[in-house]
């Protein structure tokens, strides 16, 4: 067998097995993304072949751009990072949401407010946090009205993922869709002359809000006041708004991706960090103590493991090999694509997925002779974004409500998750591919 063959043969394997342990275990996986990135390190050689992986891949630059590791995006997730848990000491937005609920006359729509709340702050904050942030206002009206918090926190969760997908620093994956495409925080609203995702997005968040209301229209209950929330600081909210708007701007700094959001983001995180180190030191303390190193290894695995199936040629065949299943039929692999994305991320974790698809999907817009047409790998990232809904294991943020609503003691069941996600996904995905296939398909 030709050894460039084998490489790729082996290069398969390795990711496969790594994406099927993460995929069942769900547990260790940036040590188990390391293990597979060794084993690509190690194995080449023994074909007589130079290394899949080497240390200069780290840093290394090809055309332009990051070829492999994505510094910037990790910087921006660093930083974006610890500006949200500071955000979240601040108040402000728990007292974004008492606003919203004083000024809703049942419970139906008061957990609409608060969902649409939810919406809002993910888009500018990690989903996970989000949920952390609004969940106990929730919680707290659902046991002064002796109703069940679980629907209302699986619709918190929910919101919270459909709108991360909106903005550059809503949830990993638009980060590295961002990578991918050079794209700066502005193009997520404007792109080469036509809306971009962030407004798919709302379309979709529309539809979805509809099904929630019909979901939700039963409690119509008087809402009870809660104890006001007090803001402890406008000063995170400023270092986030200063950050978003630098971000906007970047593409006149750093024309290539390269440098500029990251630093911005890191400068910012540390900013916010320092300034509660000085107004509390031991919260700051916490918050760098608990800092997700695990996820940040992750990311930094992923993109090394997706180099190296693109430097090796295997995601090249297996465009070739989605062009052989679609043919020439743009609709059909923009169907093929979005709305098997949707499925497979109702499972599997969406960060490594979109990752291994990003470039898959540029080479067969390539092949397809669609150049830089956005629908597909807009389809791409609706699909494996908004599919997390599903299900209780799709996203992190339905994981961590999935596991806030068994520690109080409710019996909530996979199917009665999937009751309130899969109609609102349904939905969410519909409304936005279809608002993405007329405006890059159509105008």
């Amino acid at each position: 067998m030709d050894p460039h063959v084998l490489t790729q043969l082996m290069a398969g394997i390795v990711f496969c097995g790594v994406y099927l342990y993460v995929i069942v275990a769900n547990r260790h996986i940036a040590a188990a993304m390391w293990v597979g990135v060794a084993l690509l390190v190690a194995v080449p050689p023994l074909f007589g072949q130079g290394p899949v992986l080497a240390p200069v891949d780290l840093f290394r630059i090809e055309a332009g751009s990051w070829a492999s590791v994505n510094w910037n995006v990790m910087g921006i997730f660093a930083g974006t990072l610890l500006v949200a848990e500071v955000f979240i000491y601040s108040r402000v937005p728990a007292a974004m949401a008492d606003w919203l609920i004083d000024r809703t006359p049942n419970v139906c729509w008061a957990i609409l407010g608060v969902c649409a709340i939810s919406g809002f702050i993910s888009a500018f904050a990690a989903n996970v946090a989000t949920v952390l942030i609004v969940a106990p206002i929730a919680v707290e009206l659902a046991r002064k009205l002796q109703v069940s918090p679980t629907p209302f926190l699986i619709g918190i969760a929910i919101a919270a993922n459909l709108q991360g997908t909106a903005t550059l620093i809503g949830d990993p994956p638009s980060m590295l869709f961002a990578a991918q495409y050079r794209m700066n925080f502005a193009d997520f609203f404007w792109y080469g002359g036509r809306p971009g995702i962030f407004f798919a997005v709302q379309f979709g968040g529309l539809a979805s809000f509809c099904v929630l209301w019909l979901l939700f229209r039963k409690y119509k209950q008087p809402v009870i006041q809660l104890p006001k929330e007090k803001p402890r600081s406008w000063f995170p909210t400023a270092v986030m708004v200063l950050m978003i708007v630098a971000l906007a701007f970047g593409s006149l700094v750093d024309r290539n991706f390269l440098w500029f959001g990251g630093t911005v983001s890191m400068a910012a995180g540390l900013i916010a960090v320092a300034w509660l180190y000085r107004r509390e030191a031991g919260i700051a303390v916490r918050v760098l103590k608990s800092y997700d190193w695990a996820t940040t290894f992750f990311l930094i695995g992923v993109f090394l493991m997706v180099y190296a199936l693109t430097k090796t040629g295997v995601v090249e065949v297996a465009a070739r090999t989605v062009y052989g299943i679609t043919g020439r039929s743009v609709l059909g692999a923009f169907v093929l694509i979005t709305l098997g994305s949707m499925v497979l991320s109702g499972f599997i974790d969406n960060i490594p997925y979109i990752a291994a698809m990003l470039p898959l999907v540029h080479t067969l817009g390539t092949q397809m002779g669609i150049g830089d047409n956005m629908a597909l790998p807009f389809g791409l990232l609706l699909g494996s974004c908004l599919g997390g809904n599903i299900t209780p294991v799709g996203a992190s943020a339905n994981v961590v409500a999935y596991g806030m609503l068994r520690n109080m003691g409710e019996k909530v069941s996979f199917m009665g998750f999937v009751r309130i996600g899969l109609p609102f996904t349904l939905a969410a995905t519909g409304a936005a591919a279809f608002f993405t296939w007329v405006v890059w398909m159509w105008l």
